[in-house]
């Protein structure tokens, strides 16, 4: 079993999110507390099942005094919420994609491996905070540099960043919203 524990602070010193990974022989565990300063501010908590191929299988989000939102996959992209009611609009989906961590980005990055040129498009469960609302998000990662670097893109936005990762495929860097600082 290994144990990395991993620190970041948003671009700007408004948010900082401290996060423990844990990956066993057929499981891993990320779980981690993240607090905004921004606007009016808040605390969230989030943990996320894994397993060994980096497929997403429970994953837990809450924001301190609000709804707590549990979610349920099967690595196949069948999701159920936490009263096991199938999630419909993440039919296919695999990965989970936090609005407040960089982390997520870990989740396709070692899962994919080293995709093909041109990159590997996919579809991400997208939560953002602090309302926890969850939409499907098309998404580009194109593997830059085997073990340094990859770029992110949101296929229906333009949106696009070079990540530099770590040797366990964890961002350092992500220009303009995070940056890793343990």
């Amino acid at each position: 079993m290994k144990r990395i524990v991993a620190r970041w602070a948003g671009w700007d010193g408004g948010s900082l999110e401290h996060l423990v990974l844990t990956l066993g022989a057929g499981e891993i565990v990320a779980d981690a507390v993240h607090v905004s300063g921004q606007d009016d501010g808040y605390a969230a908590r989030y943990r996320i099942v894994c397993d060994a191929a980096w497929r997403t299988h429970l994953m837990e989000i809450e924001v301190t005094g609000a709804d707590r939102r549990l979610l349920r996959a099967d690595g196949r992209g069948n999701w159920t919420d936490g009263q096991g009611r199938v999630v419909s609009v993440l039919a296919g989906v695999i990965d989970p994609d936090l609005s407040i961590t960089p982390f997520t980005n870990t989740l396709p990055i070692r899962r994919l491996g080293r995709p093909p040129p041109g990159g590997t498009a996919i579809e991400t469960a997208w939560v953002s905070f602090p309302d926890l609302a969850i939409h499907r998000d098309p998404q580009r990662y194109t593997c830059l540099g085997p073990g340094r670097r990859w770029r992110y893109e949101s296929r229906d936005s333009g949106f696009s960043r070079e990540l530099e990762i770590d040797a366990d495929g964890l961002v350092v860097s992500y220009p303009g919203l995070f940056r890793r600082i343990a």
